[in-house]
């Protein structure tokens, strides 16, 4: 299993600096150990990847439930993937991703569910704010540029565009959050973090 993950994190690894001029900005606020709940936005079906390669040790991603077949279930199960439905999450895949996060290790989530159709950045769901209050892991907000101009929703044409990863400050929840309860104050989680990717600005805009 960790030999086809290395494989291919090595592989997107090198494929992204070369043809995406991959850089990530702000590495040093990268939390690497213990539970971390990675929140990203979501522009393209490259984010996950994209997201991975910044980190020197595996994560764990979360993946639609219709990719896991045959030999991609294979794959995807060696990639620490973890299969969910996106349309109607169920409370067994959330239990998992809780799981895997008060056991330390590290899952990248896109708070806004599905990828920009128009590069903005959309609302989160209320789902990762319950992920984020049951497991209290801290959170890496982090912002992807230029994915969706390298491959857009709805396009099977990649373009060759610079993508760059900015890392933001780590969230802490408040006492009162990590003990949330109810969609609306999961949602105020969820809202929460969506606001601090906002304000992660590409470095030229600095």
């Amino acid at each position: 299993m960790k030999t086809t993950y290395w494989f291919g994190h090595t592989i997107f690894r090198a494929a992204a600096k070369a043809f995406f001029r991959y850089q990530v900005v702000g590495r040093d606020k990268l939390i690497t150990d213990g539970s971390v709940l990675i929140a990203s936005n979501h522009e393209s079906f490259l984010d996950p990847p994209l997201v991975g390669i910044a980190y020197n040790d595996s994560v764990y991603y979360l993946a639609r439930k219709t990719l896991f077949r045959g030999v991609t279930k294979w794959l995807y199960s060696r990639w620490n993937a973890i299969p969910i439905d996106q349309d109607a999450p169920d409370m067994s895949s959330l239990k998992k991703i809780i799981k895997i996060l008060k056991s330390g290790e590290q899952v990248v989530v896109f708070p806004e569910g599905s990828r920009t159709l128009d590069g903005d950045l959309q609302p989160g769901e209320a789902g990762v704010g319950l992920i984020a209050a049951k497991s209290r892991a801290i959170i890496q907000p982090v912002r992807i540029f230029g994915a969706f101009e390298a491959l857009p929703r709805g396009s099977v044409r990649l373009r060759f565009h610079p993508v760059t990863i900015v890392v933001g400050d780590p969230i802490t929840l408040t006492p009162e959050e990590k003990k949330a309860k109810g969609r609306e104050a999961y949602q105020a989680i969820s809202d929460r973090i969506m606001a601090e990717i906002a304000k992660i600005k590409h470095p030229s805009e600095n």
